[in-house]
């Protein structure tokens, strides 16, 4: 595809097969029913789409980061959770544009046609949802939204993460999942980083101190336990200060209890009441400009229970925006 040219990189365009749900003679009832597809380079693309939804088919990331591998398969199991959710939203046109494939270990080239894609779906007037996949989808989706915003570079983007993890490994040799957000705040000056749910015990003594260096705001898995007055304040504060707002949500964030089905499980996460909390204050901003959702690891679900989970993100993202 031209549109990937000189990219080592597949992609598959929007599929209903990977849709699903219970059969029913009424319209409009669940996702199934209100899923549309189209290819990323379609020249017949209008302004009037509401959400455009992308995966994120790569798990080179993960391995590079000696992770549990089966990320790859994060987007196909999200789809199929997906079309069985009851729907409630009214009057929006949401478009399934497929997914981005990683080719052996060209990780690079893999997070240029996918930042190539999210920059064309923001410059449609529409917010990508993207489906991942590891969680290295945080570095390509920051470059699209980068571009996409081009014209207006001096603008402020805010990212708020949803993680056990900082992900501010240094890249030594090659970037992977555990580097994206350093890479983010190495290469660009008009950025904040807010985490959300840091465990102690999943970053050393040396990533504290980088995101100390950095200027990075965070609260513990032990402040997101509720959605605190004081966690409501600082949320403010940072929202305040920026122009957009990207937020990624990794998995593994959420304890092990509700989402199994990743690469590095825990059981110290936060809830999926916190979560949903959180994330309906920061989608009334309306300065939301792209989300992910990344980690999504079949391989390790127990019973669809981490894919259901990421099928209802999406669903309320979708529903509150």
């Amino acid at each position: 595809m031209s549109f990937f040219e000189n990219l080592k990189v597949d992609y598959k365009s929007g599929c209903l097969e990977n849709y699903s749900g219970r059969k029913t003679t009424l319209e409009n009832q669940y996702w199934y029913q209100e899923i549309n597809v189209e290819t990323i380079a379609s020249k017949k693309l209008n302004k009037n789409i509401d959400i455009g939804i992308i995966g994120y088919v790569c798990e080179e990331g993960v391995q590079r980061n000696q992770g549990r591998i089966g990320t790859k398969n994060g987007p196909k199991a999200i789809r199929n959770q997906l079309g069985k959710v009851a729907t409630h939203f009214k009057n929006k046109n949401i478009i399934d544009f497929g997914n981005i494939i990683c080719v052996d270990n060209y990780l690079e080239d893999c997070h240029e046609a996918f930042s190539k894609s999210i920059a064309k779906i923001i410059q449609n007037k529409t917010l990508p949802i993207a489906i991942g996949g590891g969680h290295d989808i945080a570095y390509a989706n920051f470059n699209g939204i980068k571009k996409a915003l081009q014209q207006t570079a001096k603008r402020k983007i805010g990212i708020v993460n949803f993680d056990a993890h900082f992900d501010l490994r240094p890249v030594e040799t090659v970037s992977n999942s555990g580097t994206p957000f350093n890479q983010i705040l190495s290469e660009n000056k008009n950025v904040d980083y807010f985490a959300i749910g840091i465990q102690q015990q999943a970053n050393t003594k040396e990533l504290f101190e980088i995101a100390k260096k950095l200027n990075v705001k965070y609260v513990t898995n032990f402040e997101s336990e509720t959605f605190s007055k004081d966690l409501k304040k600082k949320l403010s504060q940072f929202i305040e200060k920026v122009d957009y707002l990207y937020i990624t949500i990794d998995l593994d964030g959420f304890s092990s209890a509700y989402a199994p089905g990743v690469s590095a499980p825990s059981p110290l996460g936060f809830s999926s009441q916190f979560a949903f909390a959180v994330l309906s204050f920061l989608l009334e901003c309306k300065k939301v400009i792209s989300v992910d959702i990344a980690e999504m690891n079949p391989e390790y679900d127990i019973d669809n229970t981490t894919s259901r989970l990421a099928a209802r993100l999406v669903d309320f993202i979708v529903c509150n925006s």
